[in-house]
């Protein structure tokens, strides 16, 4: 579960990362040997070797020193191609995404950084390659966005199946509702809140009158409307809400919060991507996207510096 989380969020593009720079000559640098020069930065053997913990932790494969070898200078010449156009990030930038990532493991990021220390790692390794892909993943998008468009034409026949829930989509407007449980609370009072739940939902035939209620309850919450197309929902809950009729609510659940309804406010046809076709056109953009990244890197690899040394 964890080299899963891990995997998924080093992968993720969301905040820009920032500086860990292993620069210059200094001292540390000097008592290791340097395997690699790239753009006058060293690559040591104890990076190849904390880069081959780092992706069998993450990837369950063990890699050879020269694919860490050259997973590392790739990274180096990403981080240096960003420079080069702005994206010379901070350092706090790149701890809060640490941190976010560790928080999304449900870890503070103390706890991150002990748990790649148990396993021989150290948190900068982590730090290095979240930079690289970050950075890389705002620059490929940022100066190549338009040639990932993906045409109409090419989205032509897909959701023909025949299947309902793949040729038509609607637009939902709902509101999510909790009644709060407190967390280590027996099962006997879930089961009581759960049953509260469904007299309640037996009760509402509106939204305003959902609003009005869940107001008005002590340990209860009614959020504000969202607004969902079928693609931007997973099948299961898109199958709940075709089946629930306007103004009513979906069927309790147990969550971490407590119990959660949906109170359906609207649900209407819409022109929007139908799951299979924004499953098809995600697709194809990231097959856009991935053949871009590899030429460009291929092409800035080729203007760079770098020495392999051999022992």
């Amino acid at each position: 579960m964890i080299a899963d989380l891990l995997l998924r969020h080093i992968r993720t593009a969301a905040l820009a990362a920032a500086v860990l720079v292993v620069s210059g000559f200094g001292s540390s640098v000097m008592a290791q040997s340097v395997a690699a020069m790239v753009n006058g930065e060293p690559v040591t053997n104890f990076d190849i070797d904390q880069r081959i913990k780092l992706t069998a932790l993450t990837t369950k494969k063990n890699i050879s020193r020269q694919e860490a070898l050259q997973d590392l200078i790739n990274d180096k010449v990403k981080i240096k191609e960003g420079k080069k156009y702005g994206l010379d990030l901070s350092s706090s930038d790149l701890d809060g995404a640490y941190g976010n990532m560790a928080s999304r493991m449900r870890m503070s990021a103390d706890q991150l950084s002990k748990m790649l220390e148990g396993h021989g790692i150290r948190p900068e390794t982590l730090k290095l390659r979240i930079k690289a892909d970050m950075t890389w993943g705002n620059l490929v998008r940022g100066r190549f966005q338009s040639s990932f468009l993906v045409p109409e034409k090419d989205l032509v026949g897909i959701g023909v199946s025949g299947d309902k829930s793949e040729t038509e989509s609607f637009e939902y407007l709902v509101r999510p509702i909790v009644l709060i449980v407190p967390r280590g609370s027996p099962s006997s009072v879930v089961e009581n809140r759960r049953k509260e739940a469904e007299l309640l939902r037996s009760r509402i035939q509106s939204c305003d009158e959902a609003q009005e209620l869940f107001r008005a309850m002590r340990d209860a919450a009614i959020r504000d409307q969202l607004t969902k197309t079928s693609a931007d929902l997973p099948p299961n809950l898109r199958e709940l809400l075709d089946k629930t009729p306007v103004g009513k609510l979906t069927p309790p659940e147990v969550t971490k919060q407590g119990i959660e309804m949906v109170a359906l406010c609207s649900r209407k046809p819409t022109k929007a991507d139908t799951p299979a076709k924004r499953a098809a056109r995600e697709k194809i953009y990231n097959e856009k996207y991935e053949a871009k990244s590899k030429s460009y890197l291929q092409e800035v690899r080729k203007g760079s510096m770098i020495e392999i040394r051999t022992k």
